[in-house]
């Protein structure tokens, strides 16, 4: 047991080291990044704003995964986890996976039919691919919850 609680205290540490390197990201960063080759390359400064929005929409994803993950982990700790109220924070994953793979998809598609230059669209596939996984990989685990939170009720129903 006390390896657990160990082990939910590192993973805490990182998720707020994480979360406060996304803000960063989001705030300063990013928008900065933008303005920055806006100004070092005019003729495609137009896509400073897009790249901007999509970029800041994909860390705000994150953000969601990492919130819910964190609260996720305070259910375990109270030993609350295969109950009803944790596919509310599985489901905020999968959604938020679902939105960035969505926004991911249609930017893979606007840069591959206007690519001049194979290495971006080959990048984005990638992404998309690893993506499109680790999304099924929490389908996968929803449905393992879901399972072992019938199994729970049914053993707590016997008892």
């Amino acid at each position: 047991m006390n390896f657990d609680r160990t082990a939910v205290l590192a993973l805490r540490v990182f998720l707020v080291l994480l979360f406060g390197l996304l803000v960063f990201l989001q705030v300063v960063s990013l928008p900065g990044q933008f303005a920055h080759l806006a100004e070092e390359d005019p003729d495609d400064a137009w896509l400073r704003w897009p790249a901007t929005v999509v970029t800041v929409f994909w860390v705000l994803c994150a953000q969601v995964v990492l919130v819910a993950i964190w609260r996720l982990l305070t259910m375990v700790q109270r030993d609350r986890i295969f109950s009803e109220a944790s596919f509310t924070w599985v489901d905020a994953i999968i959604g938020a996976i679902g939105a960035g793979w969505a926004v991911l998809l249609v930017v893979f598609l606007l840069v591959g039919f206007n690519a001049d230059d194979p290495g971006l669209p080959l990048l984005l596939c990638l992404l998309l691919g690893a993506v499109t996984v680790v999304g099924l990989v929490v389908v996968v685990m929803r449905a393992l919850l879901r399972q072992a939170t019938a199994l729970r009720t049914d053993l707590d129903g016997v008892i």
